[in-house]
């Protein structure tokens, strides 16, 4: 059965910000030849301590149910454990990593996890469940597994895709939803060219090198400078034996058209909880335009609100400081 739904039109602005959308051959050689010393780290181990930004980070590996067996995670923690939960999911092509600025900012008055997805950075990357809602149900069983039942969720990019359907499916524990970059009511299929791009990867050899993918992807759509020793370690978290084979599982198991029917149809009304959405203001992904009525589309939230990030679509590491201070406002957001 076709769905009636259709695709929205582009404004202008954002038509004309998608041209010439993919970088240059010669501009991804030229910044992967400037990271040519970045070499893989190697693994943690259970209970590893990392010091960043003057916060301790401990590494944790748990087996969860999933997959008819177990599903092997890795998670970063930080923070007093008795204070209240933030779960943080990533993107492609990240990890935990992704969110260590805010973590260290927010660590001392919450209980900071972040979750290297299934298929990303050192967990789970054998073959099973690749769709989002079931990845979502066993990133969700983990959590439970832990002892975080009641969470706020700060998400980006595809973790969104799976956050989406944790704030549906359980939303008596979801406090808060902090949700990020990723389309919402409305999409156009112009905006993810990277979806064919990323299906075929196993044949195309696009995520082989990851090093060469990890620059290409925010070469593409970074419009504030990121550091260099940030930059390494996100090559490096992207660079763990599997994650190129694991990761294209995703784009086989679902489509971006999917995903945002799946939204439209089910998952936007069944959000209970109070939802700030975060956009990056110069995203090319997600024009900003698209979620000027977002409250209109998530009718059962008691409170929905929208801010819109400095940067591009890596915001996260493209903005520190405002990315922080938009989690702290949601933070504040009433649950009633």
């Amino acid at each position: 059965m076709t769905s009636s739904i259709e695709y929205s039109a582009l404004p202008e602005r954002a038509a004309s910000a998608i041209e010439g959308f993919i970088p240059t051959e010669e501009a991804i050689d030229k910044r992967t030849d400037h990271f040519a010393s970045v070499v893989p780290r190697e693994a943690d181990k259970e209970g590893y301590n990392e010091v960043i930004d003057g916060v301790t980070f401990t590494h944790h590996f748990v087996d969860a149910p999933g997959d008819y067996e177990n599903v092997h995670w890795h998670y970063v923690e930080a923070g007093d454990s008795s204070n209240e939960a933030i779960v943080f999911l990533h993107g492609i092509p990240d990890s935990w990593y992704q969110w260590h600025p805010q973590m260290a900012a927010l660590a001392k008055d919450y209980r900071c996890i972040a979750v290297d997805l299934k298929g990303y950075g050192q967990s789970e990357k054998g073959s099973g469940d690749y769709r989002h809602e079931g990845a979502a149900e066993q990133l969700y069983a983990m959590l439970q597994k832990i002892g975080v039942t009641k969470f706020n969720i700060v998400t980006h990019d595809r973790g969104t895709v799976q956050a989406d359907f944790i704030a549906a499916n359980h939303p008596d524990s979801v406090l808060r939803y902090g949700r990020g970059e990723q389309h919402l009511y409305h999409f156009h299929p112009s905006l993810a060219p990277q979806e064919l791009l990323f299906r075929e990867s196993p044949w195309t050899g696009l995520m082989e090198d990851p090093k060469r993918f990890v620059v290409w992807v925010y070469t593409w759509i970074t419009k504030r400078p990121i550091s260099d020793d940030i930059m390494a370690r996100v090559i490096q978290e992207y660079s763990y034996p599997g994650i190129v084979r694991a990761v294209p599982r995703y784009f086989n198991s679902s489509t971006f058209r999917q995903e945002w029917l799946t939204r439209r149809n089910t998952l936007l009304k069944a959000w209970k909880c109070p939802v700030l959405i975060m956009q990056g203001y110069e995203s090319k992904t997600q024009p900003r335009e698209f979620y000027e009525n977002a409250a209109e589309y998530i009718p059962a939230s008691p409170n929905v609100q929208v801010r819109y990030l400095p940067g591009g679509h890596f915001w996260t590491l493209e903005s520190l400081d405002e990315t922080t201070e938009a989690i702290r406002h949601l933070l504040t957001m009433s649950l009633k």
